[in-house]
């Protein structure tokens, strides 16, 4: 019998989806309250590729007051909101709209934790519950993290501990989401690729919960996501005009991260996304590459050292997602079949299976997995439980 959990289920964000949807950028302000808009955003692609300017003139028809605050890094740093922080107090923003990839969205969300809060935010980040945030709207210019609707936000401690911190609280989610596939014809073929990788960890991440077995639809649900990717990310390497490619990835990154997939499943989760982020948090590798390298390798020592049931699991997710067929009599060997598939995908669209191509010297893992001991408060709670030792295998596996 299915291990059916209660659950809650809070679709909060308004998505508006398809083409020139950016258009209707400040009618989406005004309809959710904003007047003093705080433009968030990274580098000089939203400026070069015209969408800025696009977007201001929507918030100047509504006459609202703007102001820009550009610079956001790929692993969104503290010292970086610090900064905003003062500039937005003073200019009495209460508005936040992200424009760009995860780290710009993510950015965006501690501002907003910031300026609900008097100024406080980290906080939030180190444990303590966060019940208010200023509004904020999103505009992803990448199919990848799924910030524009999840209710998390990651940054990295650049100021004291150097470790990428992530918090999950129901007042964190957006309040729209603007997404238009067009937006990601610009992604480079990497980019595209390790948001692929990032959107599959997020279904990955909420599968394999502890308390097993879990909702069937929840599965249908979860399965389906990774599939879409699966099927599109190569068109969309190749072909990065594909409008129905970009589509499909765009919906996937999104619904993988707003706990869709979560429903009927509860208890601790997933283990993956605590093994990468102190190699991006440390190293600034991209979080979808680290992904692609460290779910297989995290999988493998569940499939050898786990129960049966851990084993089953991972047997079942390749089954269902690489067509492997499942051997009732050596559910082992068919998770190894599924895995060895697994992995060909990821090297098939050019990601990264070991450190070395994500260019972390070998002799480093040492450190690297007493920094992520530390991160996890001594162990890693997860699917499985991960002691040192075992964090150390999974980083020692993947050293070549």
């Amino acid at each position: 019998m299915k291990n059916f959990k209660n659950y809650n289920f809070y679709p909060y964000t308004d998505i508006l989806f398809g083409k020139n949807t950016e258009e209707e950028t400040g009618k989406m302000i005004r309809k959710h309250g904003g007047s003093r808009v705080m433009i968030v955003y990274g580098g000089g692609s939203v400026k070069k590729s015209g969408l800025l300017d696009r977007v201001i003139k929507t918030i100047k028809d509504e006459g609202l007051y703007f102001m820009e605050f550009g610079g956001v890094q790929p692993n969104p740093r503290r010292s970086f909101v610090d900064k905003g922080i003062r500039i937005a107090q003073d200019e009495k923003i209460d508005f936040l709209l992200g424009l760009g990839g995860g780290s710009v969205i993510d950015t965006a969300k501690a501002l907003a934790l910031a300026l609900a809060n008097k100024g406080e935010y980290w906080k939030f980040y180190t444990g303590v519950p966060a019940e208010k945030m200023t509004a904020v709207g999103t505009i992803p210019t990448i199919s990848a993290t799924g910030s524009e609707t999840s209710r998390s936000t990651v940054i990295v401690d650049d100021l004291d501990t150097g470790r990428k911190i992530g918090l999950n609280w129901d007042c964190c989610r957006s309040v729209f989401a603007i997404m238009n596939p067009e937006l990601t014809y610009s992604v480079s073929a990497y980019q595209t690729a390790a948001g692929a990788a990032d959107t599959i960890a997020h279904v990955v991440n909420r599968y394999f919960t502890r308390d097993i077995p879990v909702s069937s639809l929840g599965d249908e649900f979860a399965e389906g996501i990774v599939r879409t990717v699966i099927k599109y990310a190569k068109t969309a390497i190749t072909n990065p005009n594909d409008y129905e490619a970009r589509a499909e990835l765009m919906i996937a990154a999104s619904f993988a991260h707003n706990d869709l997939v979560t429903i009927g499943r509860s208890g601790p989760r997933g283990g993956e996304h605590t093994l990468e982020h102190q190699l991006s948090g440390h190293y600034d590798t991209v979080h979808g590459a680290g992904l692609a390298a460290v779910m297989p390798a995290w999988m493998q020592y569940i499939v050898d050292n786990g129960k049966d049931e851990h084993a089953a699991r991972v047997a079942q997710f390749v089954t269902k997602i690489f067509g492997v067929n499942f051997n009732m009599n050596d559910i082992k060997a068919t998770a190894n079949a599924g895995l060895a598939s697994f992995r060909a995908w990821v090297h098939s669209i050019g990601m990264p299976l070991t450190l070395k191509e994500l260019g972390i010297p070998k002799e480093d893992l040492p450190l690297v997995a007493k920094r992520t001991v530390e991160a996890a408060n001594g162990k890693i709670t997860g699917f499985i439980d991960l002691d040192e030792k075992a964090i150390a295998a999974i980083y020692g596996s993947m050293a070549e």
